[in-house]
């Protein structure tokens, strides 16, 4: 392979090209619960802040996962040697410059929206790099550490109206809820995993779809919502009820894939609580593009 290709495609392994659209569909979404498409959404030039933030969100989301291999190097020297530091295509040096990069991209560009956007920028970039540098390794406070980075994701999205964080912030626990099940399943990818984390992760997934349905029975939008709900459950519990039965390393993979790629429909289940399902339906086309990007790709 060309040099100039195998770096580019190295540096691209190492952002998680598929991930990265689950973060703007969290973008998205907080956009949706904003209200921002109803109330300010007017011309063109309306979409400057939205694209603002959905750059935040790649720079900080991908400066996230490049500082995960620079901290994992030596560890995954041995149990993931194809991934790009280990393997020699990146070196650790340029993975750093890359990571910092992305994350200064990111917050820049969300200072450009408004002042709480740029500090909850800070704030995604601070939580990210403790969960590389620690919080990965604490049975308990990783995933939430992990699910943190979602919910501010959320807010972050939110934060295209500044004013309307002080209503919606407490909606950032339901993401937090989700992405702590993901990460918990995570913990037996490699070497496989334990039924109790597994059943664990059945409840708070159940949680999280049942507190959707009833914030959109509550704004009168159950019945669009419903549609979306009924897809993300298929996409997690499918390979998760697998994995329970046989909890091999490779089973559990399937059920953080899916899991993680079904981010994109749950941001479209709360576009659809909160605005309508046309805009709910623009989100969800994200879902076969990054699905098709994880086939390339991996996901964890």
């Amino acid at each position: 392979m060309n040099y100039i290709v195998l770096k580019l495609v190295g540096y691209l392994r190492l952002m998680r090209p598929a991930n990265l659209l689950t973060a703007v569909a969290d973008i998205l979404a907080g956009v949706a619960v904003a209200g921002y498409l109803k109330t300010q959404f007017s011309s063109y030039l309306d979409m400057l802040p939205l694209a603002c933030l959905c750059l935040a969100t790649l720079g900080l989301y991908g400066g996230g996962v490049v500082f995960n291999d620079v901290m994992d190097a030596r560890l995954d020297a041995a149990e993931r040697p194809e991934r790009p530091i280990p393997s020699g295509v990146i070196s650790r040096t340029q993975a750093v410059i890359l990571g910092v990069y992305l994350l200064l991209v990111g917050i820049l560009a969300a200072f450009t929206v408004s002042m709480a956007s740029g500090i909850l920028g800070i704030a995604i970039a601070l939580s990210a790099l403790g969960y590389d540098r620690w919080g990965k390794h604490h049975d308990f406070w990783g995933p939430l550490n992990m699910g943190l980075c979602r919910g501010l994701n959320l807010l972050l999205g939110i934060s295209i109206l500044p004013g309307v964080l002080q209503s919606f912030w407490w909606l950032s626990a339901v993401p937090v809820i989700y992405i702590a099940a993901i990460t918990m399943i995570s913990r037996g990818e490699v070497h496989g995993g334990s039924n109790r984390a597994l059943r664990l992760a059945v409840l708070l997934y159940a949680l999280v779809l049942s507190t959707i349905l009833l914030i959109s029975w509550r704004n009168g939008h159950l019945l669009p919502t419903l549609p979306f709900v009924a897809l993300t459950a298929f996409i997690i519990f499918r390979p998760l009820m697998v994995a329970i039965r046989e909890p091999i390393g490779p089973n559990i993979g399937k059920a953080v894939k899916g899991g993680i790629l079904a981010l994109i429909v749950i941001n479209a289940a709360w576009a659809a609580a909160f605005a309508d399902w046309q805009y709910a339906l623009i989100i969800l086309v994200l879902l076969p593009v990054s699905m098709l990007l994880a086939r390339a790709f991996s996901v964890t």
